[in-house]
């Protein structure tokens, strides 16, 4: 398997979250081992995607540095995982990425949209050698060797809607797009009514979250999946693993787990060499990591 680009640039505007202005998003293709790369073209400022690069995990994960950032990236990587996707210029102009309808399924498009580009160099992924665990209280999230690329989420909201959730999601990119990509961020009145009160979450809406009170939904569409919450859990952690910037062979699992702690996880993982191997595809004993991009 070979690393992967985009066969030509694509662009489309979003709103962004939290400012709640017009964010253009423009995707360039890159040459083989040059990464994932954000750019903010209204400051000239390159910052390449690693656990180095994050600065901020609390709302959403946020890279950069004390000259600028991009913040809610999550989203968008979680899409390029489900692609297989190496190198690639992310350039926006502004300082987040655009909400789209708080899912990842306009990315996914997006790409479509660009194609996929096999390039010359074989494709490196790091392969999970030993369980990585990082917990807070009862929260916690793992990952653990397996020859496929599996996560399991569980979750627990003191809310009459959401309750005890659960998604196991053996990955492939077209399970990723039927069953993972189209679930939505969720947000709670009272905690938005208080960020905007911050002049933060200025763009959220019933179109890009769902939304929910003390009893109820408030989107009048109702769910995409019975389990929605627990799918864009898995959505999320995808795209904080990808935060590495490799895709991961291992087992994802967690309780109540957040963007802070898939961060921490990520940094655990890469901080010691014998956590893991950085290797080509074609080195892995499975083939079965390789068809799940087919």
């Amino acid at each position: 398997m070979q690393q992967r680009t985009i066969k030509k640039p694509v662009e489309v505007i979003g709103i962004g979250l939290h400012k709640g202005e017009p964010i253009k998003l423009r995707l360039e293709p890159l040459s083989a081992d040059a990464g994932i790369v954000f750019y903010r073209e209204d400051i000239a400022m390159s910052i390449p995607l690693s656990p180095s690069s994050v600065i901020d995990t609390r709302m959403a994960t946020v890279i950069g540095n004390e000259k600028g950032f991009i913040s809610t990236i999550e989203h968008f990587l979680s899409a390029v995982y489900a692609y297989g996707i190496d190198n690639l210029r992310v350039v926006v102009d502004g300082n987040e990425m655009p909400i789209m309808d708080g899912s990842s399924i306009s990315f996914c498009l997006l790409l479509d949209e660009a194609g996929i580009e096999e390039l010359d160099t074989p494709k490196k992924i790091i392969s999970v050698k030993r369980a990585v665990e990082v917990q807070e209280g009862e929260k916690f999230v793992r990952l653990l060797p397996s020859e496929s690329a599996t996560f399991d989420f569980r979750i627990k909201f003191d809310h009459p809607v959401i309750g005890e959730q659960n998604e196991k999601f053996a990955f492939s990119t077209s399970s990723f797009i039927e069953e993972i990509a189209r679930a939505r961020t969720f947000g709670f009145a009272k905690d938005i009514q208080y960020l905007q009160s911050q002049n933060l979450a200025l763009g959220a809406t019933l179109q890009n979250a769902i939304g929910l009170d003390d009893h109820k939904i408030l989107n009048p569409e109702g769910l995409r999946f019975d389990n929605e919450f627990a799918k864009h859990k898995v959505l999320d952690a995808m795209g904080d693993m990808m935060v590495s910037g490799h895709n991961i062979l291992g087992a994802y699992e967690s309780f109540a787990g957040s963007h802070n702690l898939n961060f921490q996880l990520t940094a655990k993982l890469l901080s010691d060499s014998k956590n893991y191997e950085l290797l080509t595809v074609e080195e892995l004993e499975s083939r079965a990591f390789e068809k799940s991009f087919a």
